[in-house]
């Protein structure tokens, strides 16, 4: 892989060791299928130990499945979901809320840094004319964002209470969870159930594994015949074993959170290497994320393929738990490339 593509995305690393070798391991011999395998249970139950809840835990392939299907759990057809401008429900999924919901409609609002707004938040709500627009019924908010910002437990407790107060639910597009976790140094719960989180999508394919996410809804009745769902959807996998093994091990002995926490080291480090170059970080670097403002003629010197996230010119560099210090250093030589910098090793 070269640095190009290994900063496109966190989806361009591979399965980290220890999900790679549990998913070996449970690969011999035979289980029990769908779901009904002893790893599968043991997934379950570490999950409720982690969030130190009993809640109802659900594994399906992939990030847009969890949050369709949560999603559509939550609505009926004639309702909507706040989300912000950036979300990932609006841009990045191709419909599959409205989809799955069978006519749910999203409905974008502005926020700084990534994050939703009370007030932009109630303007949404107030253009809703009653019977002649969808009923507001959940409020999503990206944990972390997609600007690579997080949410402090008290950012999310002012949007819960907003959601509860108006009969309203509130929902985690949790694909990088893990390093908002590890940016903020708590725990697991404080910024789900505790902080008013009704339904968390709990990302690991951006964290070390192949596939697989999980849906865990914290109120046990929101989840009641979530498994039809996810059956209807084609979201069983009949050897689950393979998908709940190297997760069960991503969350053994804290894989899950260094994972995390390398990432978000990389990226700051990564920010450091930037910032020498003269080039501009546009947002806040608290997690796996950094973005840049970069001219054309930087980019096309750097050959690289960088994701332009925000037009015209603002381009996101991903970094992972996979991502190396000499990936870093062949960035930092590609950058002095490109402009009149300081040496890579000063960077190591």
């Amino acid at each position: 892989m070269t640095p190009s593509s290994a900063f496109a995305s966190d989806n361009t690393a591979g399965i980290c060791p220890e999900a790679f070798a549990a998913m070996e391991a449970a690969n011999g011999g035979s289980a029990a299928s769908y779901g009904d395998d002893e790893w599968t249970a043991h997934l379950c139950d570490r999950v409720r130990e982690l969030f130190e809840i009993d809640c109802e835990v659900f594994l399906v392939f992939n990030g847009t499945a969890a949050n369709a299907l949560a999603l559509a759990q939550l609505c009926r057809p004639f309702h909507s979901v706040i989300c912000h401008e950036y979300a990932h429900i609006e841009n990045d999924e191709c419909g599959a809320v409205e989809f799955f919901s069978g006519g749910s409609k999203l409905i974008p609002t502005r926020g700084t840094n990534g994050k939703l707004e009370l007030a932009e938040m109630e303007g949404a709500l107030a253009r809703q004319h009653e019977l002649h627009s969808h009923k507001p019924r959940v409020i999503s908010i990206t944990q972390a964002t997609e600007l690579g910002t997080v949410y402090a437990r008290e950012e999310i407790e002012t949007i819960a209470d907003f959601a509860h107060s108006r009969a309203m639910l509130l929902h985690t597009d949790g694909a990088r969870f893990a390093n908002a976790v590890a940016s903020l140094g708590c725990r697991p719960k404080e910024i789900s159930w505790q902080a008013g989180v009704d339904v968390l999508c709990f990302g690991g394919t951006k964290n070390g594994l192949a596939a697989g996410e999980l849906v865990v809804f914290f109120d046990k009745q929101l989840g009641r015949e979530f498994e039809y769902r996810a059956k209807q959807a084609g979201q069983l996998a009949s050897k689950m074993r393979v998908v709940a093994a190297p997760w069960l091990a991503l969350l053994t002995d804290e894989v899950w959170l260094r994972n995390a926490e390398h990432a978000n080291a990389a990226a700051k480090r990564l920010a450091e290497m930037v910032r020498r170059c003269d080039v501009e970080i546009v947002l806040p670097v608290q997690t796996n994320a950094v973005f840049a403002r970069l001219s054309s003629g930087t980019v096309s010197r750097l050959q690289a393929q960088l994701y332009k996230f925000i037009e015209p010119d603002i381009y996101r560099l991903m970094c992972s738990w996979a991502t190396t210090g000499e990936e870093l250093a062949e960035l930092a030589g590609n950058f002095e490339a490109a402009r009149p910098c300081a040496g890579a090793a000063a960077w190591l």
